[in-house]
């Protein structure tokens, strides 16, 4: 008997793709934003590769440090979105915008120290063993670009919250009207254009500044005046506490922030060693490092839309539709990056000639060192994807402290140790620590596979619900 239309089982079908067409509706703006964010910085790139290897160098040193701090307190504000899509899923919008509230003064809190500590980066940058004269170029950066630290940590809180609401294209749009007034601000200040004076890559961090103060300030002033947002009352009673939900929000964030800072950790203590093999590699490794740096916030803003969709279905007490929703996610993710890999393998010249000048014969090493990087980096890309879309499903379950014991082990105990004896003791040199990264990558991916596989199991709805 042939089964009627309605019977065929596409029925079942159809969850899954209202899923994926939801989550692309949410992570598009959120992938534009990401790029958006690393637009800033390659545009800073793209400048300071103008000035010469030794200005490319350092501003790679400086960008490595100064992005340490920055995601660390990223991560410690992660518990913002995700728990104000649990109260949304919950329907309980007071409770979302309080989690928004404290987040802002969290964001506040955690922005001092990591300033204090940015303040020191020539100091500790001799410490570590980099060149003097690289220190303090790299620190003249820093000390410029840290005063755009907390209306950074101010924007990445509110594009939490517009995004929990399902309207992420108002942060998107600010984003991409941000990278085009860095494009300008950098143009004048590095090279001295427009009757300004020429800073070089002081020029560089004083416009990452003016650039990230100029972008809370307006996300701010719309949602404070657009309809749709201002009935939140999002500011009023500014300066009353909720030290519960502040609590819930480092409870949940904190481990995210050893995530990111293990991640950005492996590779930036790699970056140092690339520094001990030479000025080449370091400025090969910082071009082929941009490129994948821009490819990896796909999958970012992807998993940033899974961890929204994840908290929405677990505080609506769906494990249904967070299986849907984690799966559809790291498809997603995975299918992007192999796109990437697929760029690396077959146009690497291009790509790094976007940076570099070709007719410039000191930049032919630094090219065929690049090339090499890239293929590297090819065949960890999915792997790549993996990771950040898979801790960020889990943070939608608020199960964060296990991916934070994996990817203690897999960053560190596999990438960092295989980078270092790759590179050094088996004479691979920087490619060694490429396939170090790459290893690390791998294992995390992995072991968060394996975590949320297991969810039913280890009860993670429940944990939701009982918090």
């Amino acid at each position: 008997m042939r089964l009627r239309r309605a019977e065929v089982p596409l029925e079942t079908a159809s969850p899954w793709l209202e899923e994926l067409r939801a989550t692309l509706r949410l992570a598009w703006p959120l992938v534009l934003l990401q790029l958006g964010q690393v637009g800033i910085h390659t545009t800073d790139v793209l400048m300071m590769a103008r000035l010469g290897p030794e200005a490319l160098a350092a501003g790679s040193l400086a960008m490595h440090w100064y992005i340490l701090p920055w995601l660390f307190c990223l991560g410690l504000l992660s518990g913002v979105p995700a728990l104000a899509a649990q109260a949304r899923g919950a329907r309980d919008l007071r409770g979302l915008r309080r989690y928004v509230r404290q987040g802002l003064w969290l964001a506040i809190l955690v922005s001092l120290p990591a300033m204090l500590l940015l303040w020191h980066t020539p100091l500790i940058l001799r410490l570590v063993g980099q060149q003097p004269d690289l220190a303090d170029a790299a620190g003249g950066y820093v000390r410029a670009a840290l005063w755009g630290f907390a209306p950074s940590m101010g924007f990445v809180v509110l594009r939490g919250f517009v995004s929990v609401l399902a309207r992420p294209t108002v942060a998107m749009a600010i984003m991409i009207a941000g990278v085009f007034f860095n494009v300008v601000v950098n143009y004048g200040l590095i090279f001295g254009n427009f009757g300004l004076p020429r800073l070089e890559l002081v020029g560089a961090g004083l416009g990452s500044t003016l650039v990230h103060s100029v972008m809370f300030l307006a996300l701010l002033a719309f949602i404070l005046i657009d309809r749709r947002f201002r009935r939140y009352y999002l500011l009023a009673r500014f300066f009353r506490s909720d030290w519960q939900r502040m609590a819930a929000l480092i409870r949940v964030g904190w481990p995210v922030g050893f995530i990111l800072l293990f991640e950005v950790g492996l590779f930036t203590t790699g970056t140092f060693m690339m520094g001990w093999v030479g000025t080449t590699a370091l400025a090969a490794s910082a071009l082929a490092g941009q490129l994948t740096h821009v490819t990896f916030m796909v999958p970012l803003g992807i998993g940033q839309a899974a961890s929204v969709r994840v908290g929405i279905a677990a505080g609506a007490r769906d494990p249904a539709g967070v299986g849907r929703a984690g799966w559809s996610a790291l498809g997603l993710g995975a299918a992007s990056m192999a796109v990437a890999a697929l760029l690396y393998l077959t146009i690497p010249e291009q790509l790094l000639n976007l940076f570099l000048d070709p007719s410039d014969p000191d930049n032919s090493e630094v090219l065929v060192l690049g090339v090499a990087f890239l293929t590297v980096a090819a065949f960890f890309q999915i792997a790549d994807g993996t990771q950040v879309v898979g801790s960020s499903i889990l943070r939608g379950l608020s199960d964060t402290r296990w991916p934070m014991i994996y990817s203690a082990f897999g960053y560190w105990a596999v990438g960092c140790l295989s980078a270092y004896l790759l590179a050094f003791h088996f004479d691979f040199g920087g490619i060694g620590i490429w396939i170090g990264w790459a290893l690390g990558l791998s294992t995390t991916a992995l072991l968060l596979l394996y975590r949320f596989s297991r969810r039913e199991d280890l009860r993670l709805l429940e944990k939701v619900h009982a918090s």
